[in-house]
């Protein structure tokens, strides 16, 4: 059985409101919290064939550690394997990394970051984020020039940057929106929020009360090409719809993980580690071991939502599991 405070319990509740488990919390940061260790520039390009990929630093969620983070592993167990990988293990270091790929002179924005409204009530290991917009104009990108947007799944750290925190405006009302069917499904269902724990009840009633409403919201089922070059991977368990992008140029490949392997450090170093956001965590070990065996094999670059900045490398096979070396800047 796991035990854990009332201190830790409260950080469980944070945790859930910053990935898909409540509604996003506003506090003041410490001076301590506001301390960079922001990469300077905040934008990373590097080509995938013939496709620029420019990766954009939106932020990083110091997580205090807890009991119930990984549900099969002890907090000293995940200290090591951060410490194995090169990481602080102060904390468990989270960062959120958006992708933009110009295909042929169309831009693409893969997920959108948090629109800084994901926050955490931790005061020394504080979300620092809503950076994408800054980094994306400081990579000479104008936000009105992104074209397409693919969504991976519903957590409002991949889609409050798609919309305004008071008013819920679209940042983006000329962009095509691109999402997974059985993620809008799930979410959208009118019996789902009487469903849901208290504590996410907001995210499923913003999300009801937003994207029935946009006419640009395109549903697309299966693993279609849905960008020139770019394919939906389905890799459901992390939520109901959770997806994958597969970028192809020539013979070159990107695999963009999203959250299938949030942390490499953890769950791809561990694939058998069961994550606490991972809405059906047997599912999403299956998804996960098939495309890190996918990229392995095919000896694709893969890049993650919340890997280490630039949030893009290589992987390695390591015992039972993945070893990801990322690109150096």
């Amino acid at each position: 059985m796991l035990h854990t405070t009332r201190r830790g319990l409260l950080r469980n509740v944070v945790a859930g409101a910053a990935f898909g488990f409540g509604e996003y919390l506003t506090v003041t940061e410490s001076a301590w919290a506001q301390h960079t260790r922001d990469p300077v520039p905040g934008f990373y390009r590097y080509k995938v064939g013939s496709v620029e990929c420019t990766a954009l630093y939106d932020g990083i969620w110091e997580k205090p550690h807890d009991p119930v983070f990984i549900a099969n592993a002890t907090i000293e167990e995940t200290k090591q394997a951060l410490s194995s990988a090169g990481l602080t293990t102060a904390f468990v270091p989270i960062p959120m990394t958006v992708l933009v790929l110009n295909i042929n002179g169309k831009l693409v924005l893969c997920d959108a970051g948090t629109g800084g409204q994901v926050q955490s009530l931790d005061r020394h290991h504080s979300i620092t984020a809503g950076k994408m917009l800054v980094n994306m104009r400081a990579a000479g990108i104008n936000p009105n020039d992104i074209e397409t947007i693919l969504i991976s799944h519903f957590h409002p750290d991949h889609i409050y940057g798609l919309m305004t925190k008071d008013t819920n405006e679209p940042i983006f009302p000329h962009a095509e929106i691109i999402v997974p069917a059985a993620e809008y499904r799930w979410w959208t269902d009118a019996s789902l929020i009487e469903r849901l724990p208290d504590a996410r009840k907001p995210l499923g009633r913003r999300i009801q009360a937003v994207f029935p409403n946009w006419r640009n919201i395109l549903q697309v089922d299966g693993e279609d090409e849905v960008v020139l070059g770019v394919r939906f991977v389905s890799m459901p368990g992390h939520t109901p719809g959770h997806t994958a992008f597969h970028v192809s140029s020539g013979d070159a490949q990107l695999m963009i993980s999203n959250d299938a392997a949030y942390l490499p450090a953890l769950v791809a170093a561990h694939p058998g580690w069961h994550g606490v956001f991972d809405q059906d965590a047997s599912m999403a070990e299956t998804s996960r071991r098939k495309l890190l065996d996918r990229v392995l094999a095919e000896k694709m670059t893969i890049c993650g939502y919340h890997f280490p900045w630039p949030g893009v490398g290589t992987l390695a096979k390591q015992g039972n599991g993945y070893q990801l070396m990322p690109h150096q800047v």
